[in-house]
């Protein structure tokens, strides 16, 4: 990994007193890009891919965590579903449905959570007698 510095930085007037052959950003550190880089590592472009890609591993997070907890620590788990859906569609995720089916499922993980305690009295399922 190499590091890019850039100084955007530009002097657009000659200082008073000084001749118009020197450099209007002479003393102003210079661009220093690292050349061995690939075009699509841009310095603008990586963030932007970077939030996006981490917007679409929330979304499918949500999902599997919400399909999880249906079956284990509903408890937990839901709500854990509900956070990561919420700010997966907040990041404007690329996967939108598996962000709303995280939220529908985590909100399915607390209904069902609510059946287990009216039914039972516990937060656990009970198979068999």
């Amino acid at each position: 990994m190499t590091l890019t510095l850039i100084d955007r930085t530009r002097c657009t007037d000659a200082a008073p007193g000084k001749g118009a052959d020197t450099a209007p950003d002479a003393g102003v550190a210079k661009d220093v890009v690292d050349t061995d880089a690939a075009p699509e590592k841009a310095p603008g472009a990586a963030p932007r891919r970077a939030l996006g890609r981490e917007a679409d591993g929330l979304a499918v997070a949500s999902f599997v965590l919400g399909l999880v907890g249906l079956l284990v620590f509903n408890i937990v788990l839901g709500p854990m579903a509900i956070v990561m859906a919420l700010l997966a569609l907040a990041r404007h995720t690329r996967r939108r449905g598996r962000a709303f089916l995280g939220l529908a499922l985590g909100a399915a993980d607390l209904a069902v959570l609510a059946a287990l305690v009216t039914a039972n009295g516990t937060v656990a399922w009970s198979i068999g007698g």
